[in-house]
């Protein structure tokens, strides 16, 4: 007999480091905008520092305020692995704080995002391990027997499943499915290097801007003298 919602999943399907880190470095904004703007979580869920995120996924989901089963995925997580916390937005009381987080650079953990808040924000605020969260409250947490690790969760909006691939910075982060990654990866470098090039005709004064008022036109727009 299963014990739904106080169940605990060891095996992940993570694609490989190689494809992971092809991403570094590319702007969320760019990712995402070759994926229909649909792929990002909420704002709401913002970076505590400024390190960049990129690494899989590794999933809880619990109630607000309550992080035993985080204490568990601490000691199971891989190196590499961002683990993110479905805790349904609630900011009463905190996830985590700056022990659990230290341990969890310690082990070599790739980040963490908690739909839900965390304390020790100034201390956070200076470490090099990517934190976002949804709130920031210095009462501390519950240990409730509930919670499941390594299911798909609901996060900042966004249906998140273990193994798939996160990268954030200052803006947001965006989720990847690793079956559609090589193909975007390859989309978004296109991207970063054609806004290269419309840097260089900005700061040259040479940004072609004809399409503006021929977009207007073209959907009607009434000029007036």
């Amino acid at each position: 007999m299963t014990n739904i919602g106080y169940r605990i999943y060891s095996k992940i399907n993570r694609p490989s480091r190689e494809l992971v880190e092809g991403f570094a470095g590319i702007p969320v904004a760019n990712i995402a905008d070759n994926m229909n703007r649909l792929a990002c979580i909420d704002a709401k869920i913002r970076p505590m520092n400024k390190a960049p995120l990129l690494g899989t996924a590794f999933t809880i989901k619990t109630r607000p305020g309550n992080n035993l089963l985080l204490h568990k995925a601490l000691d199971m997580a891989q190196p590499g692995d961002v683990i993110v916390v479905a805790a349904q937005g609630g900011i009463e009381n905190a996830i985590t704080g700056e022990l659990m987080i230290t341990w969890a650079k310690e082990r070599g953990i790739a980040g963490l995002i908690i739909d839900g808040a965390i304390r020790d924000v100034d201390a956070v605020s200076k470490m090099d391990i990517p934190v976002y969260a949804a709130g920031i409250t210095p009462k501390g947490p519950y240990k409730d027997a509930c919670g499941e690790i390594n299911v798909p969760v609901s996060c900042g909006g966004i249906v998140i499943n273990p193994g798939d691939i996160l990268v954030g910075d200052a803006d947001s982060v965006v989720v990847i499915d690793p079956k559609d990654a090589e193909e975007l990866l390859v989309k978004a470098k296109e991207v970063v290097a054609k806004e290269a090039v419309f840097i260089k005709e900005i700061r040259a004064g040479k940004w072609d801007r004809t399409w503006v008022d021929k977009m207007l036109r073209d959907t009607g727009c009434e000029f007036i003298d």
